[in-house]
Order: C-alpha cells, then structure tokens, then sequence
C-alpha cells in the first residue's frame, strides 16, 4: 500500500517578507523568515482571543499526515472527530461533546449550511486549497461579524488560499498529485492570475478516486480473522473560482463559486461475519457567495449573499419497496442574506449590529414527503470595550424561526434569546500572560430529518439549549538567542449544561424515534503546549502537544443511565506533534491517542470500547526543478499497524502510505 501527499512550500505565504529582503542568501533563508513571520501573527491573535483558539496554517498544516480537514482537526484538543472508514466514509467533528450540529463550519467567512440533517462532512473538504484553519471554543472574539457567528455553541472556520504575488508577477501555479495506498490518485491545479494592482482571481480543481480496499483485523473474542473493506470506493471532482477586488474607497469584494461532485459506497459496519455492502451514495453541492466590506470614518459595513443547491441520491439495493429497489433522493435549496454595522464609538468603545436572513428548502421523491421550507432570522446587538490590559464583550442574539410544511405536523415558531459575555485581562504589566473566562447561551434548531422523515412519521422536537461556561489562560514567551526560542501554553476549565438533548433511539421493526431527553453535564480542561527550538543555524524543531480530560454524564436524575458517561466520549484525549527543519529537508512525527469509552448509554462491561492510539511520520523534501519550486513527501501512517476503530464494528486501515509531488510555476 503507498499513499502519497504534497504541501505547499512558504514561498507562498509571507510574500511580503520576502520582498522585503534586500539581499537573500538563499530559498532556505526566506522560508526560514517567513516561518517565523507565520508564527508571530497566529501567536497574537491566540493571546488576545477572549475564547478559547486553536489555529493550524501554513507550514504547520502542510506537514500533518493530513489528506482533509477532518485530518488535521484530530490534532486539536477537546474534539472529538468520528470517523466510519475508508476514504469517502463519513466524518464529523464533536467539540467538548456537546454534538456535531452545536459547531457551525464556515468556509471564507459565510456558514456551510444543512438543514436537512445538521452535518458537514469534513472529509468532503480536501487541503490542497486550505491556507488556514481556526476552531473557537463558544464563538469568534471579534464582534464585527455576521449574526451567523453568534449563533452556535463552538465555531470551524476555513479560509482558502488567497492571491499573493511576488513583485513583478502576475501568474501564480501550483500543480499536484497525490498517489497512495487503497488506489488513491488525487491530482490538483490552483492558478492564481493577478489582473491589476486591484484586481486578482484563483481557479482551483482536483480530482480524486480510490477503490478504499484496505484489510483490517476482526474479532469477537470467539474467532480472530483478517479481511478486506471493499465497500469504500471513491469518486469526486472539485472546481472553485474566486475573484478577488480592493476599490479605490479601501472597500474589499470577493466572490466565489463553488462546484463539487461524487460517488461512492458506504461503508457499513461489520457484524455477523458480513464484510460487504451494496448501498451508494451520489452527492452534488454547487454554491455562489458575494462579499462587499467598507469603512467609512468610525463606521463600517460588512454585507454577503450566497445561494446554495446541494443534491443527495442514497440507493439501497438491500431494501425492496413497492417501487422497486430504496433509492432516495433529495434536494436542498438555501438563500442567505447577512448585513453587519459596526461603530467605533471611540478609541475604546464599539458596536455592532447584524442582521442574518436564511431561507431553507427540501424536496424529496419520498411518498407523503413533508416538504419544509423554514424562515431564519437572526439579529445580534454586540459591544465591545478594549483598553490595554482588559477587554469586555457582550452580545444578544434574537432568533426567529418560522417553518411550513405541505404534509403534517409542522413545528411551532420559535423566537428566542440568547446571551453570551466574554472577558480578558491582563493581570500583570508583563504581556505573555492573559486571563480569559466566557459564559454563553445557545440552542440549536432539530434537523428536518429530525422532524419530518417520512418513515418515522412527523416528530415534534423542541430545540437543544445549552449553556457554556470556561475560564482559561494563556503564557507565550520568547527568547532571543537561546535554544528555546518560543514557549506558549494555554488551559481551559470548562462547563457545558445540554437541555432537552436530541436523541435517536432504535425501536421496533427497525424504526428509530427521535426525542427529546434530559440534560447532559459536561466538564473538562484542555491544555495545549507548544514549543520552539533553535539547534543551530540550519536546523529548528517545533513540538506540540494537546490534552483533553473530560467527563459527560447523563445528569438527569429519572434516567436508568443517570451519572453514566454519554457515548463515544472519552475520559483522556492526547495528541503529540514534532516537526524538524534542516535545510531543504524536514520531517513530522504525530502520536494521537483516545482512551476507553462507551459505544452506547448503559456503561457496562458489553458497551465498553478500548483505547487506541496511531503514530504517523512524515518526510519532505524541497528542490529546484527547471528553475522552479518543487516539493516531494513522503508519509507513513499508523506505522505500527494497530487495529482500531473510533466508531464500533467500523474498522480503519492498519499501516497505509501516501505520496506526493508539487510543483509551483510563477
């Protein structure tokens, strides 16, 4: 099995460094001063967060063993991701357990929506065009933002790379292919063209295929045997086109569309000595989005639009109905309009207004179909007071939703309120050390699956409310010539309360019902370390390492589960990177593990999943090629071949490879 992936190198990240150099003695010394121009900005923006953040970009996210977003968000402390299998199976991302539908990802600032079940697939979301990825514990701390970003319990947003050029080019491109185990071929383009000094665009494709046959280790404790996946096939195409523009005013625009396609097999879970399965999947997702931001003396305006239209075909061959073989399909429409008004009432005061309007619509071939359209709006009154050493936000989020359906029940308006207050202060004169604490209230909406899947019958859900509570530190130091050169640590006590808590629960004839369940409490601390060393003029290593222990119990007195852990959350979660640069040459080891859990409510001795843990190393290597920039890597991963699963009787790949090279024409 060979696997293979590519990065992109930092000539392309800190341009403005580079152009700054009068005499360069080398790439390795531009690259080496970029790095650190990288690291400075996102040290910054971590020490004067008021919630908790975690960043990954440049260099740092090009040396994971990462193929896609869900990758690399292993590496962050208090997630939980949950991952099916295979290339194309399924993966969602779980922060300090409150549930996937309480993170809201946004891709260029504006929401990846779905309403009909609530998840985004990260897996769907490839690296090659990520230049940076920020996850926030309760939300963003800036309050310049659409009503959107008030609005959930935690916050993943994704930026993809942006136009940069090298004085006097007007052309930028980057080629790659990754090659690998399970019959990956994965090649991509990204074209970056610079019209004017105001003007630039980025074409970005890729393609990728895998048959996803890989063998994995079974056992019940009665037989022990090894087999084949080989229902995680893989198809997609991805095609995205930007164009980017600065006004004469100052005032910024970008727009933005985005086309994306697949097929693939689902890949089922192993029981009773069935290895195969038959059901597909097809997806299409094509999305547009605008973007204007203007400022105007103390006043500034930040405006989107975006329209969204996402297909979703499951076939069944396994289920026989009246019409033939089970072969659902749905169609998903999403109109999305936000305005946010910022004042600067002095050097010390702000405020904010936003105001969010979604439009969501659901079609299916389903007999007796619902078809719900739901109204959102969202308006968010936020202010913010900064002095020095201490800095005071506020905000209240008023939500209104109103839905209509053609068939049934239909759920109720809701119009609710929601608070959220956020501190940070600096105790000392010294600035590497900040205190930050936040409270925030949220709830999130059911699904439309939640409520009107036509099988089950119309539900009446009521929302999920929950309340966060954290108080954290950050310590950053820096040293000038010494062998530690950088020191930085941050740790968060945390509190989160769920009421009414959504769950699905199996029942007779393979009928699930969906309802509303008690409360769940949660509470952990997150500690992430992060380290900079120096060993001579060529050569630097960079450790991090990130702890999560936690505990999320069913806090409902009346429960037969009560005091019991919820599912799939483990008790201690720890990642621990390293990464070495020695001139052209550089290398990347990852450790992660996650300890014992439960794969269902009841924590008994037959609900009880083991620990597991995957190490993975990484080499690159960077080089001229016909006068151009080049880049080959090399990964291994689960080098010691463990057999696990993050989710029960889905079994992952043992030890895999991947490879890739990556050539830049500027």
């Amino acid at each position: 099995m060979i696997w293979c992936s590519v990065s992109m190198p930092l000539n392309s990240c800190g341009q403005e460094i580079k152009g700054g150099l009068k005499h360069p003695d080398s790439l390795d010394q531009v690259n080496q001063l970029n790095e650190v121009r990288i690291r400075k900005l996102k040290i910054s923006r971590r020490q004067s967060s008021s919630t908790p953040l975690q960043i990954l970009s440049g260099t740092d996210l090009e040396k994971l063993n990462s193929l896609s977003v869900a990758d690399a968000l292993r590496f962050f402390s208090g997630v939980q991701l949950k991952d099916y299998g295979g290339i194309g199976g399924l993966k969602t991302i779980n922060v300090r357990s409150m549930g996937t539908n309480h993170t809201a990802v946004f891709y260029d600032g504006v929401q990846l929506g779905n309403a009909q079940n609530g998840q985004v697939d990260l897996g769907k979301f490839s690296l090659d065009n990520i230049e940076e990825i920020e996850l926030y514990n309760g939300q963003k701390s800036t309050i310049f933002q659409p009503a959107k970003g008030f609005a959930s319990g935690s916050s993943l947003y994704l930026k993809s790379k942006q136009p940069q050029f090298e004085t006097g080019h007007i052309q930028k491109i980057r080629t790659a292919v990754k090659v690998g185990s399970f019959g990956l071929i994965d090649p991509s383009l990204l074209w970056q063209s610079k019209f004017s000094d105001r003007i630039s665009s980025s074409v970005s494709a890729a393609y990728k295929y895998a048959d996803g046959r890989y063998k994995f280790r079974s056992t019940n404790g009665v037989y022990d045997t090894t087999a084949v996946r080989e229902d995680g096939d893989f198809e997609s195409m991805r095609l995205e086109l930007g164009l980017h523009g600065l006004l004469a005013d100052s005032s910024k625009w970008n727009l933005k569309l985005y086309g994306y396609a697949d097929e693939q097999g689902i890949p089922g879970a192993v029981v009773n000595n069935v290895w195969r399965f038959s059901q597909r999947l097809w997806n299409k997702n094509f999305f547009g989005q605008a973007y204007y931001e203007k400022e105007i003396g103390p006043y500034s305006l930040m405006a989107a639009v975006k329209y969204s239209n996402n297909y979703r075909r499951y076939l069944n061959p396994e289920v026989v109905t009246t019409t033939g073989f089970q072969d659902n399909r749905y169609h998903e429409q999403e109109l999305y309009l936000s305005l946010s008004n910022k004042l600067r009432i002095n050097a010390y005061w702000d405020l904010v207004l936003s105001s969010d309007y979604q439009l969501n619509d659901l079609n299916a071939n389903l007999y007796r179909f619902a078809y719900p359209t739901r109204n959102t709006w969202l308006t968010a009154i936020a202010t913010q007071f900064h002095w020095e050493r201490l800095e005071l936000q506020a905000n209240l989020l008023g939500t209104v939703v109103k839905e209509k359906v053609q068939n049934g029940a239909v759920l109720k308006d809701q119009n609710e309120l929601s608070p959220t207050v956020m501190v940070s202060w600096q105790p000392f004169a010294f600035n590497e050390f900040r205190l930050r604490s936040f409270y925030k209230s949220i709830f999130r909406m059911p699904t439309f699956d939640d409520l009107y899947y036509t099988f089950y019958g119309t539900r009446l859900i009521a929302p999920e409310y929950t309340r966060q509570y954290d108080l954290g530190f950050t310590y950053i130091k820096g040293y000038e010539n010494q062998l530690l050169s950088q020191f930085s640590v941050q740790s968060d006590v945390y509190l989160n309360q769920v009421k009414n808590k959504i769950i699905s629960i199996p029942g007779s004839l393979g009928i699930w019902s969906v309802v509303n369940l008690g409360r769940v409490e949660i509470k952990g601390i997150d500690v992430n370390v992060q380290t900079n060393w120096q060993l001579g003029r060529k050569l630097s290593l960079n450790t991090g390492l990130n702890y999560t222990y936690q505990t999320a119990v069913d806090a409902d007195p009346s429960s037969m589960n009560y005091g019991d852990q919820v599912p799939y959350i483990p008790w201690h979660n720890l990642s621990f990177i390293t990464s070495a640069t020695y001139q052209r040459f550089s290398f990347n080891y990852s450790y992660i593990y996650t300890g014992e859990r439960y794969n269902q409510s009841t924590n008994n001795i037959y609900n009880y999943v083991r620990p597991w843990y995957t190490h993975d190393v990484a080499f690159h290597y960077q080089t001229k090629l016909y006068k151009r920039d080049a880049k080959l890597s090399l990964e291994v991963n689960n080098l010691f071949n463990q057999a696990y699963e993050v989710v029960s009787n889905y079994p992952m790949p043992g030890r895999y490879y991947r490879c890739s090279f990556t050539y830049f024409i500027n």
